[in-house]
């Protein structure tokens, strides 16, 4: 009888983990990690990186930087104070921005150490940020898309002056900000929706990406595209992103967009993979204007390039391939956007 009963539960308990796990979403797995949406690429198995190899390969790149990839420091600040007063949107380095909407200021992926690593490790930056962080103006909104080093800065986390600031990442990266003494902190799971205020409100949608730190949590943390509403404007910025059904989806869904930022650099990795300019989970300038076609985006603005060398493309290659590739994809080149470092512009004029 004893036997009888015990089996009786073993019977009970796996059904219940079973239509438990039948009610999750397909991105939540069994053992708490994530995955990427249904249909997108899967990397290779036959991939082996070579960090060795890489640093050999990297030597070889032009570090020069054009002159006018960078906007000096005495105009960036005047600047700030000329557009206070307008929505605008300024480009710090790689994938950290200011966008003013109203009277909230979002910051993005803020990233302003030296390096894009644990403590002295990782891709060193070729360019400085276009303000140093206690320059920044106050903010309202921080945006974290995924915990790659070039995009969860700890040190800027630990230094960041606004730590009143709303925080939105996804699931499970919100402990990183709590015990930097950040008050509101909200993890988001793909397709939920804060109301940030009457005009302005966020969502986080599905990505083609991953997430690590370490050796042991591959994927234990989610990553997702922020898609921001504001006052009939939608404006989506992109995680670090490979290309995927799940763009059309989106696109049918939520779209048109005004505008999205798409990640164009870090897709070289040959010869590490067996593919020259391609990347499962980086677009490259090409693939970034096919997810803005599949988005519907009336205007694509390029971002996650010109700052840290992070795979072996030449570093102003992914400017000029977007601009050039642009009217390929059913844009005009003035819809392909590149901004300086450092650049400010109006959104109305970006829009237009």
């Amino acid at each position: 009888m004893l036997r009888f009963i015990c089996f009786l539960i073993i019977i009970i308990t796996y059904n219940s983990l079973a239509i438990a796990m039948e009610k999750k979403p397909y991105h939540h797995l069994s053992n708490g990690t994530f995955r990427n949406p249904e249909g997108s690429p899967i990397r290779s198995k036959d991939v082996k990186f070579s960090y060795r190899q890489f640093t050999k390969e990297k030597k070889k790149i032009d570090l020069t930087v054009p002159k006018d990839h960078v906007v000096d420091k005495e105009t960036v600040l005047q600047d700030l104070n000329k557009y206070k007063n307008e929505d605008y949107i300024a480009w710090i380095g790689h994938a950290t921005f200011l966008i003013k909407l109203g009277n909230t200021t979002i910051i993005t992926d803020p990233v302003f150490s030296k390096n894009a690593g644990p403590l002295i490790f990782g891709a060193d930056r070729f360019t400085k940020p276009a303000l140093n962080l206690d320059e920044i103006p106050k903010t309202d909104l921080f945006l974290l898309t995924h915990n790659h080093y070039d995009h969860q800065d700890m040190n800027t986390i630990r230094r960041f002056p606004y730590k009143d600031s709303k925080v939105l990442v996804p699931l499970k990266l919100g402990k990183y900000f709590t015990k930097n003494r950040f008050k509101d902190v909200n993890e988001m799971d793909w397709y939920d929706e804060i109301k940030i205020n009457k005009d302005l409100k966020v969502t986080l949608l599905p990505a083609v990406h991953w997430s690590k730190r370490s050796l042991t949590d591959t994927n234990k943390t989610l990553w997702g595209n922020f898609l921001i509403e504001y006052n009939g404007k939608k404006i989506l910025f992109a995680c670090d992103t490979g290309v995927g059904q799940i763009y059309k989806d989106l696109g049918s869904k939520y779209g048109p967009i005004d505008i999205s930022f798409i990640n164009i650099g870090a897709y070289n990795f040959y010869p590490m993979m067996p593919t020259k300019d391609k990347s499962t989970f980086h677009t490259n300038p090409e693939e970034a204007l096919s997810i803005g076609r599949d988005l519907k985006s009336k205007k694509v603005i390029g971002m996650h390039w010109g700052t840290f060398v992070l795979s072996l493309e030449p570093i102003m290659e992914p400017s000029t391939r977007f601009k050039n590739n642009a009217e390929n994809y059913g844009f005009d080149k003035d819809d392909a956007v590149l901004f300086k470092i450092g650049q400010i512009s109006s959104l109305n004029d970006i829009i237009k």
